[in-house]
């Protein structure tokens, strides 16, 4: 009894850690600690990277947001150590929840996976993985059209960098650089009339 209560401490001090992160950047306590910014404070003081913190900040404000019943002594205290999430895995949960290419099922099941059954990382990004892929081959038209305008908005970008560069060089003669203009023009008006 004493390793599982153990257990269920080590994997539930992330909630606390982030919740304590969270209370110094919101309120930027760092700054009165001599710290220019929140980066600098995680690295040097608790010995975390940038990324870490902003996982840690993120998740604990998720489920302070979101799914408070999950912060609540009473869940940590029901479930099985081997069952209590990771902050990377609230965090995939917290991607899913604004991912547009999920639908509410596909959310509360996942949910369910990380908070009922306790899966792992590795696993919950691999069965995600697999459901954004159905989805797309559900829909082929919708994916290619959207990898179409992916395609088109990189291809007017570069030309206006180009078209911009050609002009401040004097390459083309102005002409051409009308020329340019009125492709740029099209491709947008292409991009624009599409759904």
């Amino acid at each position: 009894y004493h390793i599982l209560e153990s257990a269920k401490n080590f994997k539930c001090s992330w909630i606390e850690l982030g919740r304590s992160l969270y209370s110094v950047w919101k309120d930027r306590m760092y700054k009165e600690w001599g710290y220019v910014s929140f980066d600098i404070y995680a690295s040097r003081e608790i010995g975390i990277r940038k990324q870490t913190a902003m996982k840690l900040l993120k998740s604990y404000y998720f489920l302070e947001k979101e799914e408070p019943q999950y912060l609540k002594n009473e869940y940590a205290a029901s479930v099985k150590p081997a069952h209590l999430p990771s902050y990377e895995a609230v965090n995939i949960l917290r991607q899913a929840k604004n991912n547009k290419g999920l639908d509410v099922d596909d959310y509360t099941n996942l949910k369910k996976e990380i908070f009922e059954k306790g899966r792992d990382v590795q696993e919950i990004k691999k069965n995600l993985g697999v459901i954004i892929r159905q989805r797309q081959e559900l829909d082929p038209e919708a994916a290619q059209e959207k990898k179409r305008q992916s395609v088109l908005k990189r291809l007017l970008g570069q030309l206006r960098l180009l078209k911009q560069e050609a002009a401040v060089l004097k390459l083309l003669s102005v002409p051409l650089i009308k020329d340019l203009d009125n492709l740029i023009k099209n491709i947008n008006q292409e991009i624009e009339e599409q759904p």
